[in-house]
């Protein structure tokens, strides 16, 4: 499970209130992916502050630094792997191949 959420049985996904959210490229090595968090954490902390200071050239710039960051990780952008099946981010499980999987293991 990732962050203690249900993660699909291909790794792909976790599930957050019945959403699926793309997990990290698990092929990332350590070092890149904490270097990567890393930049993640300061740029949504950037746009904590920009929010808090109604500066909405900050907040585009940090925005734009959090959607480079997740991209990076894999979590946006084209999908890390490379079967060719079609991408599900921000999808309801339910209305996706997972539903079946979802279901039993809310039973």
């Amino acid at each position: 499970m990732a962050s203690g959420h249900p993660t699909t049985p291909d790794g792909r996904y976790f599930v957050v209130k019945g959403q699926l959210w793309r997990c990290s490229n698990p092929a990332l090595d350590e070092v890149t992916r904490s270097a990567l968090v890393a930049q993640l954490m300061a740029a949504r902390r950037a746009v904590r502050a920009a929010n808090a200071a109604q500066d909405p050239a900050a907040l585009r710039v940090a925005r734009a630094a959090v959607q480079e960051a997740k991209v990076a990780l894999g979590e946006r952008g084209a999908p890390w792997w490379s079967d060719g099946s079609p991408d599900f981010n921000r999808k309801r499980v339910m209305n996706t191949p997972y539903a079946q999987w979802w279901q039993a293991l809310q039973a």
